[in-house]
């Protein structure tokens, strides 16, 4: 009988142990949301076949897997930053890709080098102090890196 006490207690006590751990993974599983895909694109070339390339590769992505499963952002610098200019070659397909929900940012270090003011930009374009560091920050971060 003493046996059988000693079995009954040690099995509730491992019972009430695995209850709270298995209910509270539960709920983490409930409560998380699934992370969107993440990709940063580097465009640091002033060639408008490159620029194409970079946009259909946003594009092809949220095709793909969904845009509202991508977080993509494309990071400009160098001589890339020219088709970032209002009247730009590629502005419309800049403009179309912000408006599906991609994110392009200038480099301002860049801007100032080359004595461009955000009033000579695109309307859609956000900024960063430096667009070799954002790279840096998007990887770390976890995002995957393409650079057509």
């Amino acid at each position: 009988m003493i046996r059988f006490c000693r079995m009954f207690a040690a099995a509730a006590a491992l019972a009430a142990l695995a209850l709270p751990t298995g209910s509270i993974a539960a709920e983490d599983r409930v409560a998380q949301k699934p992370q969107k895909e993440r990709v940063v694109i580097q465009v640091s070339d002033a060639d408008p076949k490159k620029w194409h390339l970079a946009l259909n590769n946003a594009r092809n992505i949220q095709m793909d897997i969904g845009a509202d499963k991508a977080e993509i952002e494309i990071v400009v610098y160098g001589p890339g930053i020219g088709m970032l200019l209002a009247d730009a070659e590629v502005a419309n397909r800049v403009e179309d890709a912000a408006a599906s929900g991609v994110r392009v940012v200038a480099c301002e270090n860049t801007m100032k080098a080359q004595k461009i003011s955000r009033d000579d930009m695109q309307k859609n374009v956000s900024y960063v102090p430096a667009g070799v560091v954002e790279l840096m920050r998007r990887q770390h971060q976890g995002y995957a890196y393409l650079r057509p």
